[in-house]
Formats: structure tokens, sequence, C-alpha cells
């Protein structure tokens, strides 16, 4: 009986079991039979959607919403077309490769300038006037209709190449790209060309070659531009064509390509020296802004003025700043170099008048018909310091008006200093001064700006030069600090005062002190900024390293010209940068910048005043002695 009973228990349970699996088989193939339904209706629908009525020739467009409608079930079942939309899968279904999210622009630091106890410019006995389209306003009533706001230097322009003096905006970048240097030496086989002269306008001699500051212009033109200019049908056709461009004392501007010296088109003729570097549009356009340095030998007395030329055929555009009835300084020279707003189409031009012009061009450029227009409308400011001289006001006993360097611009506000002593951040908004630094003497040197730290604060380093009998005979030195600027307020954050320089009065003017611009350094030099001191003893000069963060000296090296010229760092492949450097003996020497350790020297054979500028491993500079020089570091 119990074997009975065990085997029937097991003969149930075997049954119970094939009853499952029988069931189990039943809905897997009633599942399957399902799935296979659906999947063909539902390709049957899409087909259908896409090629209209089943033998129609012609699709039949569905509204919107309907479309989604009808192959939303099925898609939604199988999430294919919801891969699809979203875009991370194809339309097979494969996965995409996710392109990460737009990153969040960073902010501009702001920059709100103002005045503290000693940089007020009332303590300065500071006074303004605007005149606006020919009629004068009240200073306090000005507000630019177009709003100034100038980003950081690198982005000043997408053209390559050194489009203005030192670059840009901050005035750091007086190279552009990469010197590739494997044996950190200057080729001994230069291209040259001879420049002429122009006999001065004012007693005896001739203003010859390239002066002070002269620096030539580079720029790699995009083809669309360059193929609408008047250039050389061989010009147009080389591809990466770098032309350079140079405005000369002997009135001339000449157009060279920088790798051979060829010239790439008729210079253009005036009858006015050139002494600075002039000025190209940061925002391609073919403009050329550029002032003359004195008067006209051929048009008489009181006629320099500045000039915006066409690069599409040579033409002058537009004149100003000659025999200005608002100027207080009666002469109308253009040493700096000016810079343009492109949102604002914004001329902003300083003149040795004491006139800043804000210049809205109007700008009509049609690249495809080759032509380009301007109609400029003109806003003027001026000032006038306690301890500024005027017409009635003899030389050795007050400081002259008159802005020679080339300003620094961030946001909305310019830095610039003056003739007399006064280094002024000015809101190019309101043209309200809003701080003023004393510079204690006659500041032609172009200053850098700099933004450091993790706040990004701004600060300006500058210096001074010597004028004889202004603080001292011209027989005895005068000190030269070296400062680093707080540009929020116009502090002093720390002063260097190891140097005393003097001047040269007779028989022509040869001043001490820093008449060349400050080079910051960056990559390894990044901490670094390289100031030119001129006439350190007798004639001889220095170039020194000082740290940015307490203006001690890291190294420096002594010329036995004085160097006018500016120092121009370039950056190898790995960041690691040198030091170019030329003077008054005719030499271009080349520094380790983080070391001082002289790597090379060639003679250019005569005085070199003027600035170089590089693009990648081309050096282009004119000597006064008539002669430009197109060298490669190699």
């Amino acid at each position: 009986m119990a074997k009975r009973r065990r085997r029937r228990s097991r003969n149930s349970r075997r049954r119970r079991i094939r009853n499952a699996i029988r069931i189990t088989l039943f809905f897997l193939i009633v599942a399957a039979i399902i799935g296979g339904i659906i999947l063909l209706v539902s390709k049957l629908i899409n087909k259908g959607g896409e090629t209209g009525d089943i033998g129609s020739d012609a699709a039949i467009e569905q509204p919107a919403g309907q479309e989604e409608e009808k192959q939303g079930f099925f898609a939604r079942l199988f999430k294919k077309k919801d891969k699809e939309q979203d875009g991370l899968f194809d339309e097979e279904g494969n996965p995409l490769a996710t392109q990460p999210p737009e990153p969040t622009p960073t902010p501009l630091p702001e920059f709100s300038p103002y005045s503290v106890a000693g940089t007020s410019p009332s303590d300065f006995g500071l006074e303004t006037k605007i005149e606006v389209d020919g009629s004068e306003m009240d200073a306090s009533q000005y507000t630019a209709a177009d709003v100034i706001d100038f980003e950081e230097g690198y982005k000043y322009t997408q053209l390559e190449g050194v489009i203005t003096f030192r670059g840009n905006n901050f005035r750091d970048s007086p190279s552009y790209g990469t010197a590739s240097m494997t044996e950190k030496k200057f080729d001994t086989s230069p291209w040259t060309f001879t420049v002429g002269s122009m006999q001065k306008m004012y007693g005896s001699g001739s203003w010859s070659g390239c002066g002070w500051t002269g620096q030539p212009l580079l720029v790699r033109w995009p083809e669309s531009t360059k193929h609408i200019m008047n250039m050389r049908d061989w010009a147009k056709q080389k591809d990466g064509l770098v032309e350079a461009i140079y405005a000369t004392m002997s009135g001339n501007i000449y157009f060279f390509d920088v790798e051979t010296g060829q010239e790439t088109r008729d210079h253009i003729s005036t009858a006015f020296p050139f002494k600075g570097a002039g000025a190209l549009d940061p925002r391609g356009y073919p403009l050329m802004y550029v002032g003359s340095g004195d008067d006209s030998p051929t048009e008489g007395k009181d006629t320099s003025h500045a000039f915006i030329i066409s690069l599409i055929d040579g033409s002058v555009l537009y004149e100003f700043g000659k025999q200005d009835s608002f100027r207080i300084r009666g002469l109308s020279y253009f040493d700096s170099s000016a810079l343009v707003d492109a949102e604002t189409d914004t001329l902003i031009y300083p003149g040795e008048s004491g006139i800043l012009y804000l210049i809205k061009l109007n700008t009509n450029y049609d690249e495809a018909a080759g032509t380009i227009s301007i109609s400029p409308k003109v806003t003027k400011w001026r000032y006038k310091g306690a301890k500024n001289n005027t017409d009635g006001v003899a030389a050795s006993d007050a400081f002259w008006l008159g802005m020679e360097d080339s300003a620094m611009i961030w946001r909305g506000h310019m830095i610039i200093a003056d003739n007399g002593g006064h280094l002024m951040c000015i809101d190019l908004n309101t043209l309200q001064v809003k701080w003023v630094q004393d510079t204690l003497d006659d500041t032609n040197c172009t200053g850098v700006l700099t933004l450091e730290g993790e706040d990004h604060h701004p600060y300006v380093y500058m210096s001074t030069s010597f004028h004889p009998n202004w603080r001292a005979r011209d027989t005895q030195t005068a000190p030269i600090p070296i400062w680093k600027i707080d540009a929020v307020t116009g502090e002093r954050v720390w002063t260097n005062n190891d140097y005393n320089c003097q001047t040269i009065a007779k028989p022509n003017q040869v001043s001490g002190g820093v008449q060349g611009s400050f080079a910051s350094g960056k990559n390894d030099l990044e901490g670094l900024i390289f100031v030119p001191v001129s006439m350190t003893e007798g004639m001889k000069g220095e170039l020194v390293a000082l740290n940015k963060s307490d203006g001690t000296v890291k190294w420096r090296y002594t010329f036995q010209g004085y160097p006018w010229s500016s120092p121009v760092p370039v950056y190898d492949q790995n960041g690691k940068g040198y030091i170019i450097q030329c003077t008054k003996s005719g030499y271009i020497h080349l520094f380790d910048g983080l070391t001082g350790t002289l790597l090379d020297e060639m003679n250019l054979g005569s005085n070199v005043e003027a600035s170089p500028a590089v693009f990648d491993n081309n050096i282009v500079i004119g000597t006064r002695g008539g002669l430009i020089y197109g060298i490669k570091l190699k």
C-alpha cells in the first residue's frame, strides 16, 4: 500500500510539471505571434507614412501632429523613434557619440575705476571740455550713443598678425605666432630695403629711415580680402602671404612680403614724415589709420594731421587734426597708434595737441563689390592740468600738453600718459576722468596693462623720461622710477627707484629714461616685466627684467648704446620665452627671457629707434640709417 501511494504521488508531480511546461510554452508561442503581428503592422504603418497610400505615385503630406500620433504608439513600444529624436541613436538604433554641452561663457571681470586720496583729478587741477559735431557741450552731460566696451587684449582682432602698436588694446602682443627655433640665432642673410628721407620742416637735417616708435604692422589678410586689394598678382596668388606695412619718416608707406622683402604693391607717397606705427582695422576691413609726426616741408607750418586710408586702392578717405580750433597746444602731431572699437565702429585716436578724437566711422564695406566708404561723426575731448603750459607759457616754466604714447583700453576705460606728467584713466562712455597719477615728467613710453590673480585684477606698468630743465638742468640727472599701478584706483603698488638718467638737450635732444615700451611676460615669462632704460650712464642703457610681484630685479643687461626701441617677447612651441632688443648702437640682440643670457646679436649698421614686430620666425625692423630688415630666427 505504501509503495502504491508513493508511486501515485510521483506520477502526480510529474503530471503537474508537464502541465506547467505546456502552459509556459503556450504563452511563449502566443507572445511571439503577437510580437510578430505588432512588428509587421508597425512597419506597414511606417511605410505608409513615408509613401502615402499603397499604389499611389505621390506621397500624402500628413499634418505635423497627425504623423507623430499615427506612429507614436509603436515607436514608443520599441523606443526607436524616441531614441532618434533625443539624438542618442541613429536610424538603425546604434548609439551616437554624445556632444558635450556648450560651456557657460565666463563673464568679463568688472572694471569700475575710481579715485582715492592722491589720485583725484581735482588734485591736479584737471579741466576738460568736449566738442560733438563741431559744437562744444557741457562735459558733465555727455553720454556715448553706443557703449564702448573692450574685452581682453587677445580678443581685440580675429586677424592674424600685429595690427597696431604692441598688437592690441592691452599693448602686450608685439609678436604673433610661434618662433620655431633650434639654433636660437639670427639668420645672417636678412633681406633689406632702402628707405629715403625727408627734409625737416624746422631746423636743419632730414627725417630718415624709421624712427621712434616706428613699428611695422604685420598681417595675413583673408584670401577674399587680399583679392580685392591693389596687390601685385603674385602677392594675391601666394598662399599664406604675410604683409608688412611700414609707415616711414620718408613720407612713404611701404608694403612687403615678410619672408622675402619683395614689395607686394606700390608704396603710398605723402608729404609728411611718419614716426608712429599707424594701425589697421581689427575687423579685417581694408583700412589704415596713421598720423604724421611733424609738419610737411612742402605743405608748410601747422599742416601735420591724421589720415584714414583705403587699402583697397590706397586712396585717402578722410583727414583730420590739422589746425584744429578746439586744441590748446598749437600743433597736431600723431605719434600714438589708434585703436578701433569694432562693436560701435569707433576710432579712438589721441593726439599730441591734447585732443582725444572719438570718431564714429559709419563704415560701409562691401567685400563682394570691392568697395569701402566712411561717413565720420567726430567727438573731441581735451584736457588741461594745473602744471600744463599753453602757447602763452614758456616751455621751461611749465609742462607740455599732449599725448605721444598709445592708449591702453580695458572695458569702457582708456588709460594714457601725457607729455606733462599725467597718467589718466578716462571713461570713454562719459568722457569723465576717473583718476590721475603723477608720472613726474614728459611721459612718452607706452605702458602695458595686465590682468593678474584669480580675480583678474587690472594693473598698469609705467615709467617716465627726463625732459631737460623741468626737474633738473640738462647737465644733471633725474630719477626715473618704474611703477606698478593699480588700474582701479591709480595708486602705486610698488616703485623701483634704481635709475637716474641724463638727457642731452643740444644740438638734437636725446631724452633719457624709458622711451621704449614695456613688455609683459607670458608662458614661462609670466611673472616678469621687461623695461628698456636709456641714458643710464652717458649714452649707455639697460634692459631690465623685473618681478611683477614686487619690482625686484630678476636680471639686467647693459648696452653701450641706449635702447629707445621696445623689447619684443617671442615664444617657441613649448612656451619658452626669448626677448629681442634693439639699440642706438645699431645692434639687435636675442636673450633668454628667463635668465638674461645673451644668445645672439647682429649689427644692423645704424641707430635703431623703431620697435620690431614679429610674425612666427620673421622679424621686421627699420633703422634711422634708411634700411628696413627682414630677419629670420633660426
